[in-house]
């Protein structure tokens, strides 16, 4: 396709290549190691992205096979001080050895691949495959000056007539003009570069793309836990204006307006707002580390890399000390400077019907932060302890099957032998890992096209991962024509209307006249190959022939001790792979990677909870003093008419109770709705239910009757007599 558009499209000025080569065994002299980011690309490559190179011409460094460019940290690694250029190094299976061409510098970390070494992609075989059906690499095309990408994807279905429609043709047997009449569709898509990092609808086999939602989820709760802050000040300043009042009447009457007494009070907010800004950046510094190591981010605080950065931040303070201090400053200034020193004023601050609604607010975003947190755990824990359809437990999965070459037969039964050891299965594919999603035909269906995940399996595959049978049998070494035959999933059953799927015979893609048909032999249970977030997709098991020396070996261990039992596959493996080092993970736990962005983006959430009812519970201390200042007669009016400590603590606490029982019915009904957008994402979710909700609530009275029962426990128990001499 790249060569293709190249010499028909004057838009493009030129293209790259790349695929990811897959953990791979790197060896030089007498040490080796096994790095996963080894990346396949066209020669072409430095001329579409801009990584520096440190050593090598750049005009020669991937043109012809077997090169190979090692990032700086690389070339440290094997080659230490050593000048690295022309020397040989072995990587994978590869009996010819990778002459160093080039040194490069580190990918940067917000980059969409990751690539300590590159190798030339004219290595592999599948580069020369001139067949447009087959999708094997990812292509990047570099525009001329003044393109536009919409001429380019405009010009697409007349690519696809001229070079597909051929061979739709030739291995579908129907024309593209009939296939697209079925309702089928084969579409090529140009995507921006600067898109890939936040377009998870799209996939492609580099680094996941983050979901931009979660961005503005975030950013949105940032800025709320910004205005409970600039609330708790708005608060505290009214509520305390008593303590300013003849403040404000001197000044009034010493000659001060009403605008100089607003930009004194401003003022004094953005010096504290500005002060908490400078705070902010040193406590950013100081848990930047901590923080990224919790997430598995690399975050860094860089405040001159861009122009925009620092004023941005001050206007940013600027706004949070004008909206912190503007109902204050206006609040302040108004008193009457005649009302104010007769003490008028003071009695007119208890009503606080503002103030009530501002804590309903901060308490309403407190308890959407604490239920949305506790739906993202129940929704983590129900996709890690949901039945998937097979045994994940115990399970451990080797890389590079391929190594074992010729001997798989014997590998295995020496493997099987080994105490500790239950069953062992050789496939292409494993959950979690897709490599395969071809489209095939149906016997009696000619016109219609079936896309399924293919994986080619082994006779122990089932008893080796715990799958079930829904009907039929599984591969048999009894019966020889097993090794033509395949069996398929329920939602291959369902989707592709079959009544009888066993009598059903599918048709692998290929010329007309050398056609061979899948006959099909049992219907496996549906099972989770993919992650919990999308459903179960048509799937297909074929029989894995002697000629598939690639994929992966799958170890189902008994309980008992692990580590001996897979010493004692590594000595094996390395008896028949000439000392290559193993590579193996276990299946439960990469499962659990594909929750990954869930958990990070989780304890994100417990981090802005936890920070949101800190700042409320500040305020409600606060609030909760003045209150219980003002009330001090009251209380021991009522302790001397023989009220108990217990009495007390409810009349006082009763409005608090109120106010943050109104917090969650505002918010409850918001918290559903974000709640169901957000479980959209996951096609296997769990239930919403009350408990979610009501634990919300409980939490947040729980902290908020924590927060005041000191302050009001330790007026309650002053003598009644004290009480009455105040003021």
């Amino acid at each position: 396709m790249g060569s293709t558009m190249l010499k028909e499209f004057p838009e493009i000025e030129d293209y790259c290549r790349l695929t990811k080569m897959g953990p791979s065994v790197v060896e030089y002299m007498n040490q080796d190691f096994t790095d996963e980011n080894i990346i396949e690309a066209d020669s072409t490559f430095f001329n579409l992205f801009s990584v520096p190179i440190l050593k090598g011409d750049s005009k020669s460094l991937l043109n012809t096979p077997h090169k190979v460019v090692l990032s700086e940290s690389v070339a440290k690694k094997i080659f230490g001080n050593e000048n690295p250029i022309d020397k040989p190094v072995k990587i994978g299976n590869d009996t010819i050895r990778y002459i160093v061409t080039g040194v490069m510098a580190d990918m940067p970390g917000n980059s969409h691949f990751e690539a300590s070494m590159l190798t030339s992609l004219v290595t592999n075989p599948r580069s020369k495959v001139p067949i447009w059906l087959i999708n094997s690499f990812s292509t990047y095309f570099l525009l001329k000056p003044n393109s536009s990408f919409k001429t380019i994807d405009a010009k697409f279905p007349d690519l696809i007539i001229r070079h597909l429609g051929p061979e739709v043709q030739q291995y579908m047997g129907i024309s593209l003009e009939e296939f697209s009449k079925k309702g089928n569709k084969y579409r090529f898509f140009l995507q921006n570069l600067k898109d890939i990092h936040l377009d998870p609808s799209i996939q492609q086999e580099f680094k996941a793309a983050s979901d931009p939602k979660y961005l503005m989820i975030f950013g949105a709760i940032a800025i709320l836990i910004v205005l409970i802050a600039a609330i708790n000040f708005m608060n505290l300043s009214t509520a305390q204006a008593s303590k300013r009042a003849k403040e404000v009447g001197i000044k009034k009457i010493g000659g001060s307006t009403r605008g100089m007494l607003i930009n004194q009070f401003l003022t004094e907010s953005f010096i504290l707002s500005f002060m908490s800004l400078i705070i902010a950046l040193i406590f950013i510094k100081i848990t930047l580390p901590y923080f990224n190591n919790m997430l598995k981010a690399n975050l860094i605080l860089n405040l001159i890399t861009n122009w925009y950065t620092i004023p941005a931040l001050i206007l940013f303070s600027v706004i949070v000390g004008v909206l912190a201090g503007s109902y204050p400053a206006f609040y302040l200034s108004s008193f009457n400077p005649y009302e104010v020193l007769k003490g008028s004023v003071k009695n007119s601050m208890k009503n606080g019907r503002l103030r009530r609604v501002l804590v309903v607010f901060q308490f309403a975003v407190s308890i959407l932060l604490i239920v949305c947190t506790l739906i993202m755990y129940r929704q983590i824990k129900y996709m890690l302890k949901k039945d998937v359809g097979f045994d994940k437990e115990q399970l451990i999965v080797i890389n590079r099957a391929e190594a074992i070459g010729q001997k798989m037969k014997a590998f295995k039964e020496s493997i099987k032998n080994i105490p500790g050891v239950i069953n062992i299965s050789s496939s292409t594919a494993v959950p979690g890992r897709i490599n395969n999603n071809n489209g095939y035909g149906l016997e009696g269906r000619k016109d219609e096209s079936f896309l399924m995940v293919t994986n080619y399996v082994d006779y122990n595959f089932l008893d080796t991962y715990g799958m079930k049978l829904e009907s039929g049998r599984s591969f048999n070494e009894s019966f020889s024509t097993d090794k033509e035959a395949c069996l398929i999933n329920e939602s291959a059953v369902k989707n592709f209307g079959l009544a009888d799927p066993e009598k059903a015979r599918f048709v692998p893609p290929g010329p007309e006249n050398s056609r061979n048909y899948i006959p099909v032999i049992g219907v496996i249970k549906n099972f989770n190959f993919e992650s919990l977030r999308n459903p179960i997709g048509p799937y297909i098991l074929c029989f894995q022939s002697e000629n598939f020396m690639w994929g992966y070996l799958t170890v189902r261990l008994s309980v008992q001790n692990y580590s001996k039992t897979i010493n004692e596959i590594e000595k094996v493996w390395k008896d028949y792979t000439s000392n290559t080092p193993l590579q193996y993970y276990f299946l439960d736990a990469d499962f659990e990677k594909m929750y990954v962005q869930e958990k990070q983006n989780a304890r994100m959430a417990v981090i802005f909870s936890i920070l949101a009812i800190f700042i409320a519970t500040l305020g409600l201390f606060g609030l909760t003093s003045f209150t219980v200042e003002q009330r001090t007669k009251e209380i021991g009016v009522r302790k001397a008419m023989g009220s108990s400590v217990a009495g007390i603590y409810v009349a006082v606490s009763k409005e608090i109770i109120i106010l943050v029982s109104m917090s969650a019915l505002i918010a409850w009904p918001l918290i559903y709705y974000i709640a169901q957008k957000w479980l959209e994402n996951f096609y296997f979710r769990i239930n919403l239910g009350v408990f979610s909700f009501f634990a919300g609530l409980v939490i947040a009275m729980g902290i908020a009757l924590l927060t005041i029962s000191y302050r009001i426990l330790r007026a309650a128990i002053v003598n009644p007599a004290q009480s009455l001499k105040y003021e």
